[in-house]
């Protein structure tokens, strides 16, 4: 929900504190954006439905309810099913980022990730229209899929 002064809210997700501290803290000074936070899946699911949010930077590796969890949560209800989702991970090989784009995420970005260059992702995301997140995130799924099986041969 953009607030008053129309900037974009963003929901972070993240059980790493310090880290947690960091991005609200840099999206905050650097981008145009109110920023909520989450210490877990759960809280993150919990806080979605309170602020809904523009736009959500999930974690993967949290206790209980983990990234692609929360984000098949969100996918699956009508009132967060389109929301521009995030994942902020430092698991890189092709297969998390499949499991990452099939459980919904819109991007799927490495950490570590440069303050400008988080915000600048989040933009982006939050700029697509509907029809073409869906249609990048078929031509991601496609392409990975594409390395995964060559992986294997």
């Amino acid at each position: 929900m953009t607030d008053p002064e129309n900037r974009p809210t963003i929901l972070v997700v993240d059980d790493n504190e310090d880290l947690l501290a960091l991005i609200a803290e840099s999206l905050r000074k650097l981008g145009p954006f109110t920023v909520v936070t989450a210490s877990d899946g759960s809280e993150g699911l919990e806080r979605y439905f309170e602020v809904q949010p523009d736009c959500v930077v999930i974690d993967v590796k949290m206790p209980g309810l983990d990234g692609y969890q929360l984000m098949k949560a969100l996918r699956g209800d009508p009132d967060s099913c389109s929301t521009p989702l995030v994942i902020l991970s430092a698991m890189a090989q092709p297969k998390d980022q499949l499991a990452g784009f099939l459980s919904g995420a819109d991007e799927y970005v490495l950490k570590p990730i440069g303050p400008l260059d988080l915000v600048k992702v989040i933009s982006t995301v939050i700029g697509r229209s509907e029809a073409e997140r869906c249609r990048r995130q078929q031509a991601l799924l496609n392409d990975l899929a594409r390395q995964d099986g060559g992986d294997k041969g």
